[in-house]
């Protein structure tokens, strides 16, 4: 941390000008911006710009891939805290993704979300025994997703499966 302060002021009218050096608080100052990191993966763009735009709604910062290989590639070099992932995608599924991640002992514990227009019982229990932590079904909306946010993310800070019962 550096030893500056920073100055923040508004115009419109406003006189307020909000110092936030060292020298008008003594006390250690520290500001902490935590942000989750969502990787969407999908061969179709518009599908990426639709679940983007809810992620980041919902607060998240966003990153995107369109097939496995570059989210790999993605998941290697950059922090996520979820992968939201389409298993219909040319050259590597969603599903063959999944494990990849769950072999790989740095993401394993990666909440991974299917992101699918398979909508058939059976097809989400096959989702959940691949690894999968929560399946969506497309089209989703705000509301579906942030329940499967909720999930995802009460499962993994109790240190437990998003659906234990499935596996």
């Amino acid at each position: 941390m550096h030893s500056g302060g920073c100055r923040i002021w508004s115009a419109l009218g406003a006189d307020g000008v909000y110092d936030l050096s060292r020298d008008a608080y003594p006390s250690r100052l520290v500001v902490m911006v935590t942000s989750k990191r969502a990787l969407v993966v999908d061969d179709i763009p518009g599908n990426r710009v639709v679940a983007q735009a809810m992620l980041e709604k919902a607060g998240w910062s966003v990153l995107t891939a369109s097939d496995g290989r570059e989210a790999l590639n993605i998941l290697g070099t950059a922090r996520c805290d979820l992968v939201l992932l389409d298993i219909s995608m040319p050259g590597m599924s969603g599903i063959e993704v999944c494990q990849h991640i769950r072999a790989n002992p740095a993401i394993a514990d990666l909440p991974v979300i299917a992101y699918t227009a398979h909508a058939q019982p059976e097809d989400r229990r096959n989702f959940i025994a691949s690894g999968f932590d929560e399946v969506l079904i497309k089209p989703v909306d705000r509301d579906t997703l942030a329940s499967a946010l909720a999930v995802v993310t009460q499962h993994r800070n109790s240190g437990g499966d998003a659906d234990s019962s499935a596996r």
